[in-house]
C-alpha cells in the first residue's frame, strides 16, 4: 500500500490577538492519496486558508502532525522547509505570481534553477511543460503579453515542471473568465488522470465539483468529506458534525 501524499492528524492552529485566542483549525484529520483531485471548500473564516498554509509548509500547526509525502514537517527548520516546498509542492495562485519582465519559458524554469538543474535540461523540461498546457507557441511572451487564462497556464506549467508529488492551487480560477476557468480545470483533471495529486482551495461550488472529492470546512472543522467519482464516501472524523489537452505523464527524472 502506497503512503498518502498528505496525512494530517488532529491538526489545530490558534492565534493570539491581544487578549483573544482565535482557533482557526480545531482538530482536522484527513488523508489524501496519490493521484487524488480534491477540492477544499469553505467560506471566509472557515479555516481553509490556514489549512492551505499548513499543507504548503508555509505555517506550522499549534497541535497535531502533518506528513507530506511521508515527511514529518515539524522536524525541519525554515531553510529545510523551503527546500521541501521546492521539491514536493507545486503552487498555483489566484494572482498567477509570474515574474513580470521574464518570459514564459524563464518563468517556468525557475523551480528547476532553484533545484540546481542545468540550463539545457531546464529549457527542455520547461518547454515540455508549457506545451503540455497548450502554451508551446508562447514561450517567449512576457506575462503582460498574455491573457489571464494564458498566464494561469504558464503558472500551472511552472508548478508541474519539477514533477512534485503535490499540486496545491489556491483559488486558481478566481481571476479568470468562464472559458479560461474551464480550460484550467480541464488541465487539472488531465493531470489527476495521469496520477498527479491536486488539492484545490476554493469557495465556489461549481469549481469544487470539477474535482473528484470535496472536503468542506466550517469554523475550523471538517464537516463534510464527499467523493464525486463514484467511490465510497470518506468518513467525517469522529466529533465532527456532518453537513446538511493530452498532457505528458509526470517526469520521473526530476530531482529528488
Amino acid at each position: 500500500m502506497t503512503r498518502p501524499v498528505i496525512a494530517v492528524d488532529d491538526v489545530a492552529k490558534s492565534y493570539a490577538m491581544g487578549d483573544v485566542t482565535v482557533h482557526a483549525l480545531r482538530g482536522v484529520s484527513l488523508r489524501i492519496e496519490r493521484g487524488e483531485f480534491v477540492a477544499i471548500m469553505g467560506s471566509s473564516g472557515s479555516g481553509k486558508s490556514t489549512l492551505m498554509n499548513i499543507l504548503g509548509c508555509l505555517d506550522m500547526p499549534t497541535r497535531g502532525r502533518y506528513l507530506l509525502d511521508g515527511i514529518d514537517v515539524r522536524r525541519y527548520d525554515d531553510d529545510d522547509l523551503a527546500d521541501i516546498r521546492n521539491r514536493k509542492i507545486g503552487f498555483v495562485f489566484q494572482s498567477f505570481n509570474l515574474v513580470p519582465r521574464t518570459r514564459a519559458l524563464a518563468n517556468v524554469e525557475l523551480p528547476l534553477a532553484y533545484a540546481g538543474v542545468g540550463r539545457a535540461e531546464r529549457r527542455r523540461r520547461a518547454t515540455r511543460a508549457l506545451r503540455a498546457v497548450g502554451m508551446g507557441d508562447r514561450l517567449d511572451h512576457l506575462p503582460s503579453e498574455l491573457s489571464g487564462g494564458q498566464q494561469q497556464r504558464v503558472a500551472v506549467a511552472r508548478a508541474i515542471v519539477a514533477s512534485p508529488p503535490l499540486l496545491l492551487a489556491d483559488e486558481p480560477t478566481g481571476n479568470l473568465d468562464t472559458r479560461s476557468t474551464d480550460d484550467v480545470l480541464a488541465i487539472f483533471a488531465a493531470l489527476s488522470a495521469q496520477g498527479r495529486t491536486i488539492v484545490l482551495i476554493t469557495h465556489e461550488t461549481e469549481v469544487a465539483e470539477r474535482a473528484r472529492r470535496v472536503i468542506r470546512l466550517i469554523d475550523g472543522r471538517v464537516v463534510e468529506d464527499r467523493r464525486l467519482d463514484g467511490g465510497p464516501p470518506s468518513p467525517v472524523p469522529a466529533g465532527r458534525a456532518p453537513a446538511g489537452a493530452d498532457l505528458p505523464a509526470a517526469d520521473r527524472s526530476a530531482a529528488a
